[in-house]
């Protein structure tokens, strides 16, 4: 389908800057512009792009100043990043969604599935489990006994979700993802360790998207809880009895120890760690590497480095541990000095 640079601006509430009548009908990176295409520039690194590109139109910032002609249309919009990301989601809706029931696919009898469902082969859904409707499973996913889903979620091929989890609406687990799996719970003894049963579950709520690859633990007891609006990229661990609170977002490799409970609207940097049993509050920015091992301060408290500490502190620390080598020459030199004064006296 195609659309103008007048229509795209009615939707996203932006103002044409050329010809209103240009057409696009697919998207491309700014730097690998083509005719018929749709870029966007939000990042100033990028700007030289902009007089180059052969996109047909430009989504940028109102408050971006021209030093030179520009081929393509430009929509002016209060912020380029956020009305792309509009528009992808316009695009992603307009495709066409899978229905119907692979004859590959097992569906336990006893199990519930909504209108407009689509199973896809190889997946097989246990006694009980409830599925919403406009929901896709994709193929090799295991949905097992007693599992709740709500409406239009999308599990892609190999996500296994374990007996009695619940799954809120629209959301998303991408693939290789594992939801429910034990708890890592061990009590040692004289011959080695006796297994700990776990028998809680995992309650995803609405509009969560978790990464491919992630995993979920089910709790000793109770819930191992992701809240709604949470994203997880790809790679994260959350042990059992951890609970993340509403819109936070974390990115991979990020490793949660059992009953960590995480605010809402943090943000999680790459392969940051959080020790066991603490309370990370609301609006809390932890750096890529952190380790936090004990509770944080308040709301909007920014933390790096292991153990995590404020950035200002960090980044002494950092220069002075530049200097170390030269430290330690200089004090070997004294010291010698100093035993010679000695020896000498």
């Amino acid at each position: 389908m195609e659309f103008t640079a007048k229509q795209i601006a009615e939707f996203i509430g932006g103002r044409v800057e050329g010809n209103d009548n240009t057409a696009v009908h697919t998207f491309a990176k700014i730097e690998e512009g083509q005719p018929g295409a749709i870029s966007f520039l939000s990042n100033p690194k990028y700007t030289h792009y902009l007089y180059e590109t052969a996109s047909s139109i430009v989504l940028v910032n109102d408050d971006l100043e021209l030093e030179q002609e520009v081929k393509a249309t430009l929509i002016r919009v209060k912020n380029a990043y956020e009305a792309v990301a509009k528009l992808l989601q316009l695009y992603e809706s307009m495709k066409p969604k899978k229905t119907g029931i692979d004859p590959l696919a097992f569906v336990s009898p006893k199990a519930t599935l909504g209108k407009d469902v689509y199973v896809g082969a190889f997946a097989c859904i246990g006694d009980g489990a409830v599925i919403g409707d406009g929901t896709q499973i994709y193929p090799h996913v295991v949905i097992g006994e007693g599992v709740k889903m709500g409406e239009k979620c999308l599990i892609y091929p190999n996500v296994t979700i374990y007996q009695g989890c619940k799954i809120g609406q629209n959301v998303t687990i991408h693939a290789g993802s594992v939801i429910g799996a034990d708890g890592f719970g061990f009590a040692p003894n004289v011959e080695g360790y006796d297994k700990i049963p776990q028998i809680g579950i995992v309650i995803i709520e609405d509009n969560v998207e978790i990464g491919a690859n992630t995993c979920v633990d089910r709790s000793t007891m109770g819930a191992t809880v992701i809240h709604k609006g949470v994203k997880l990229d790809n790679l994260i661990q959350v042990a059992h009895n951890c609970e993340i609170g509403e819109n936070t977002v974390m990115s991979a490799q990020v490793g949660m120890a059992g009953s960590t409970k995480i605010g809402s609207w943090c943000m999680v940097g790459g392969q940051a760690g959080f020790a066991g049993h603490i309370h990370v509050a609301d609006k809390t920015f932890v750096g890529a590497q952190c380790g936090v091992i004990g509770d944080t301060k308040g709301n909007g408290e920014q933390l790096i480095g292991s153990p995590a500490m404020d950035p200002k502190v960090y980044f002494k620390g950092m220069a002075i541990l530049r200097r170390l080598p030269d430290m330690y020459k200089e004090m070997s030199a004294l010291r010698k000095e100093l035993e010679e004064l000695k020896a000498n006296k």
